[in-house]
């Protein structure tokens, strides 16, 4: 996260179940780094590679904010950003915007 140039980060173990509880797990961060979601503006989010349960419920937690805080938000994944080296998560916003991306989610394909 970043907020007025200082970044804030938490790494959790890759687990099954952090995908329960990412908005706990959110709300801890909030807590312990003495922020409140109304101090987030965007938010980033990784669409995979990743197990299917844990990216779609990872989408909807976020979606879910952006419902009901209004907190705008960015999807990417690593292969959106062509012929790029030396990624850094500190350089992700640049890179959404660089390659523009924005909301970029799977959209459903209905078959009637």
């Amino acid at each position: 996260m970043i907020i007025n140039n200082n970044n804030y980060s938490v790494t959790h173990e890759n687990s099954k179940n952090n995908y329960e509880k990412l908005f706990v797990l959110l709300t801890d961060f909030l807590k312990n780094n003495n922020l409140e979601i109304s101090d987030i503006g965007l938010i980033y989010i990784n669409r995979g590679p990743g197990s299917f349960a844990g990216i779609r419920n990872s989408l909807s937690t976020i979606k879910a904010i952006h419902m009901i805080k209004k907190i705008d938000y960015y999807c990417f994944s690593f292969e959106d950003f062509e012929n790029e080296t030396n990624i850094k998560y500190e350089n992700i916003p640049h890179l959404c915007s660089k390659f523009s991306l924005k909301k970029n989610l799977i959209k459903p394909y209905y078959i009637s």
